[in-house]
């Protein structure tokens, strides 16, 4: 099973950029496919974006597609999200996890290594 830690998160204006980071470890991190999934309050977990195992293939929710960008270095068992233009709906706890664990087909916050997440506020 693979450990996956999210970080980077924080409070940030509308129309301002992060970049979050998610440290992977105890399993072959250069051969799953990854995804960021969010979780707002009182709401379930939403599929945010995906990446292949070796990083050429990307997809985006249509909430953040153009926005976002997803990205991954092997070597260092790392698994990047850059937003920009960042909105106030996009106020969630942020996580990393497997693409079984959550895709555009669903997400399962019981299924697959989630961590704790990072918070990201986007207020004014």
């Amino acid at each position: 099973d693979v450990q996956l830690q999210a970080s980077g998160g924080g409070l940030v204006q509308p129309g301002g950029s992060l970049r979050l980071s998610c440290a992977a470890s105890g399993a072959h991190f250069g051969s799953i496919d990854m995804s960021w999934a969010r979780q707002a309050l009182g709401k379930g977990p939403e599929w945010v974006s995906t990446i292949n195992s070796g990083g050429g293939l990307t997809y985006y929710a249509d909430s953040v597609k153009g926005r976002f960008t997803i990205s991954r270095d092997n070597a260092r068992d790392t698994l990047y999200l850059q937003m920009d233009s960042l909105r106030v709906d996009d106020t969630a706890v942020y996580f990393c996890t497997t693409a079984l664990s959550c895709s555009q087909f669903g997400c399962d916050s019981d299924t697959g290594s989630w961590g704790q997440g990072t918070q990201v506020t986007v207020s004014s």
